[in-house]
């Protein structure tokens, strides 16, 4: 099968290709990890297995073996299988496929598989061109992407196909894939040794991702190689026996931990809902965690002081009122001050956040008196609270004045007729917020 993985092709990267690519798993068998979506007796194994495979949108984080399980199908499958490319293919090269495949399909039976890497760069135009193929079954396409597929790809394409999720690798799957990798006579062919905290570096800086783990691996192999040839003596018998990786190799390798963070994809929904709701539930522990993950992403700043910002209001709102100045205030020194400084700006206030008093009584009542605005019927003001500057505002009836009362307070209709108190607020129990309700109760006796 001509086709990027030929066997020719495959003996050829395995001289120059990063570690990644030469110890590729080229079965099902030695994949690691997916084990939900993989499993035996799974949809996807079956389909695979038995070169049934219809549509599919892969869909996962860098790393976790989406473009490896579309290589292990083109090794397996009896159907032509190609590849276009979605940041640099066209329209009219998509359209070429299509073509192709139609003629394959019509004059030898054969079937297309289509893989489209990265598929949500597509634009509407090439997704809108894929799409007849696909429910016309002229291609079958396999699509990766590291993005929702709900968001980022038709609605029409995702219907016609199945989604599979992928996740990230766990700490185990890595350790494995590192292990087969030292081993496999592709990659290191055992040449090396790990020392056990090197692994363990190496593991928490993959974050999931064993992509990045064997990138890892490689450049401290090559570290530990030099290191080794530098101390070496010529008539050591020490220089026939593997090479040990050091913990000070992957470290000189890759400096820091790398965590997964789209700024516009899900890492990026997932991470402020992580920290909105740790401000929620009064852990400022994990509060500055997620903060630092967004902040180390490069997530914007002001940003982050915006939703701060909302918290204040929504979550806490009159159980402590000074809530609201201290978000504004961060948001104020986000604006002035800006990025590394901020931070502090930023920590100060999300803790605030966490360790204050809640209560999401405004932001359910002003959304229930939404709904009834909105649904409810048009209701007038009461007389007595109507405009006095027009002529006949004598007979609306005496406004009593709050003021004219020694405790600022008089009991009179507010609202308009058809509701009754408490139809759309209801204090909190928690902070200013309880005393202040307590304290109004008092003053109508």
């Amino acid at each position: 099968m001509d086709t990027l993985f030929s066997e020719v092709e495959h003996q050829a990267l395995g001289t120059i290709a990063p570690l990644a690519v030469r110890v590729r798993p080229r079965t099902l068998d030695e994949l690691v990890g997916q084990d939900a979506v993989l499993g035996e007796g799974s949809w996807l194994r079956n389909a695979i297995e038995s070169d049934s495979l219809s549509s599919i949108i892969l869909f996962g984080p860098a790393g976790s073996g989406k473009t490896t399980l579309a290589r292990v199908i083109a090794a397996q499958t009896k159907a032509h299988f190609t590849e276009v490319s979605a940041i640099s293919g066209g329209v009219s090269d998509l359209r070429r496929e299509i073509n192709e495949a139609a003629s394959r399909l019509t004059h030898r039976g054969l079937k297309t598989i289509l893989f489209v890497d990265e598929i949500h760069r597509f634009s509407r135009s090439q997704q809108d061109a894929l799409l007849h193929a696909v429910e016309d079954r002229v291609v079958i396409l396999i699509g990766a992407t590291t993005e929702n597929p709900l968001f980022e790809v038709n609605s029409a394409l995702n219907s016609r196909s199945r989604i599979i999720e992928f996740t990230a690798l766990g700490d185990e799957d890595i350790v494995l894939v590192i292990k087969n990798a030292l081993a496999d006579p592709r990659g290191l062919a055992e040449a090396f040794t790990l020392e056990n905290d090197a692994l363990q570096a190496m593991v928490m800086m993959a974050g999931g991702d064993a992509r990045s783990a064997l990138t890892t691996l490689e450049l401290a192999a090559d570290m530990a190689a030099i290191r080794s040839q530098q101390s070496a003596v010529p008539s050591d018998s020490s220089l026939c026996s593997a090479t040990v990786i050091e913990l000070a190799d992957v470290r000189e390798a890759a400096p820091r931990t790398t965590l997964p963070y789209d700024k516009k994809g899900d890492q990026h929904y997932d991470v402020i809902s992580a920290f909105i709701k740790s401000m929620r539930g009064s852990d400022p522990d994990a509060v500055v965690y997620w903060l630092a993950r967004m902040l180390d992403g490069g997530e914007d700043p002001k940003f982050i002081a915006r939703r701060i910002m909302i918290f204040a209001s929504e979550d806490i709102g009159n159980a402590d009122p000074q809530a609201l100045l201290v978000a504004h205030a961060a948001f104020a020194a986000v604006e002035r001050i800006g990025l590394p400084e901020c931070r502090i700006n930023l920590s100060q206030a999300a803790v605030y956040m966490a360790l204050a008093p809640k209560s999401n009584a405004s932001y359910a009542a002003i959304n229930k008196a939404m709904a009834e605005v909105s649904k409810g019927p048009l209701r007038q003001v009461p007389n007595h609270l109507r405009d006095r500057h027009r002529p006949g505002s004598e007979n609306y009836g005496s406004y009593d004045y709050p003021h004219s009362h020694p405790s600022g307070y008089t009991p009179q209709q507010y609202l308009p007729d058809g509701l009754e108190p408490g139809s759309f607020y209801t204090p909190g129990e928690r902070g200013w917020e309880a005393y202040r309700t307590e304290q109004r109760a008092n003053d109508k006796k």
